[in-house]
């Protein structure tokens, strides 16, 4: 019984979010159709709003090169702020002799 009150549970969670309107809605235009489409589920991806395949593998594409190009900036900023910090410290290296350089000739 439990497992009735579940399919019915998610049945209306379907029913109540539009997903089985929706559905119906894709359905009946793909049998509508005089032309069936040779692939079915892209149809229904592409009447649902999603990519087709072919736009889906080239977003894959510019992905991987937005993440190549990511990594390779991430690696830039990453050695100009060793850089800086590098540049920093010799700094304070630099000014604590001539503080202590100023300090000896005043004794």
């Amino acid at each position: 019984m439990e497992r009735e009150a579940k399919k019915e549970a998610f049945r209306k969670y379907l029913e109540s979010s539009g997903v089985l309107d929706a559905l119906t809605k894709v359905l009946v235009a793909l049998y509508e159709e005089n032309d069936k489409p040779q692939s079915a589920v892209e149809f229904v991806q592409q009447k649902l709003g999603g990519p087709s395949v072919s736009e889906y593998e080239k977003l894959q594409a510019e992905k991987a090169d937005l993440q190549l190009k990511y990594d390779e900036l991430l690696a830039a900023h990453r050695e100009t702020c060793r850089e800086l910090e590098e540049l920093k410290n010799s700094k304070l290296i630099a000014t604590g002799k001539e503080t202590e350089d100023g300090d000896n000739n005043k004794g």
